[in-house]
């Protein structure tokens, strides 16, 4: 069952801003709920089932940032699901589409049903919060859309052609996008990360990890308040850039 979640019931200035992250329970989701909270945005986070997870998340920055924090718990692959969602959603100024799965295995052997959930969870569903969050960005005139990507959608990885072709599908989004909102000053863009250190990379094996880092020219992988930091700077400054994928990938790719 979808739960909506209303963390913080304090007073909150009426001028913060509010911000809609999705998958943001762990890694980069969690860490772009701190960077934004600490810019004094208001927010909604959201995740498929880490309940517990988010809930002390949500509490802990409603009260070292002293902001506004709800949460949702639900699959947004699902469209009913992200209607859902946005019932709780009065006003947006950001959206970050954050929320994200992979699959690692040949494409031969890969279910109908699998790659179905890659592209739903990756692509679908930034359409549907997209398409919910646009009419009320339109209403004030102003917007910032992120899509957080992947370096395998603009190069492509083996053995992960389904999580490839939603992060490829996300960028086209994003630049299509863009060019059909930057008349009314909404601002759409992506950033590509390259190999950062979140739960998805835990299963690859210390000499795997170490061969990857060979190739990358910074010699080490990302973390995920680098991505953060980056989000909230293409969130809060220039309102010129726009349909850009940006990659954050330490010259990896």
């Amino acid at each position: 069952m979808n739960t909506f979640d209303l963390i913080s019931e304090r007073t909150v200035l009426m001028n913060n801003k509010m911000a809609l992250i999705t998958g943001s329970s762990r890694g980069i989701g969690k860490a772009l709920a701190e960077s934004f909270a600490a810019a004094g945005y208001d927010l909604t986070l959201t995740c498929i089932k880490s309940e517990e997870m988010i809930t002390e998340l949500a509490a802990y920055l409603s009260v070292r940032y002293s902001i506004s924090c709800q949460t949702f718990i639900g699959d947004l692959s699902s469209y009913d699901t992200v209607l859902s969602l946005f019932e709780g959603i009065d006003d947006i100024d950001v959206l970050v589409n954050n929320a994200g799965i992979s699959y690692v295995g040949l494409l031969s052997d890969m279910s109908v049903e699998d790659w179905n959930r890659v592209i739903n969870t990756n692509l679908s569903s930034a359409f549907y919060t997209c398409k919910l969050a646009i009419p009320k960005m339109l209403h004030n005139k102003s917007g910032k859309i992120l899509n957080i990507s992947s370096v395998w959608g603009n190069t492509g990885a083996s053995m992960e052609v389904a999580y490839s072709a939603s992060k490829a599908g996300l960028n086209g989004f994003t630049k299509a996008l863009a060019k059909e909102l930057a008349p009314s000053n909404i601002q759409v863009n992506a950033i590509a990360c390259g190999l950062m250190d979140t739960d998805m990379n835990k299963n690859l094996t210390e000499e795997e990890l170490n061969s990857l880092i060979d190739d990358i020219p910074a010699n080490r992988i990302g973390k995920p308040e680098e991505v953060a930091e980056l989000a909230v700077s293409l969130c809060t400054g220039n309102s010129y850039l726009t349909g850009q994928v940006i990659s954050l990938d330490g010259g990896w790719c």
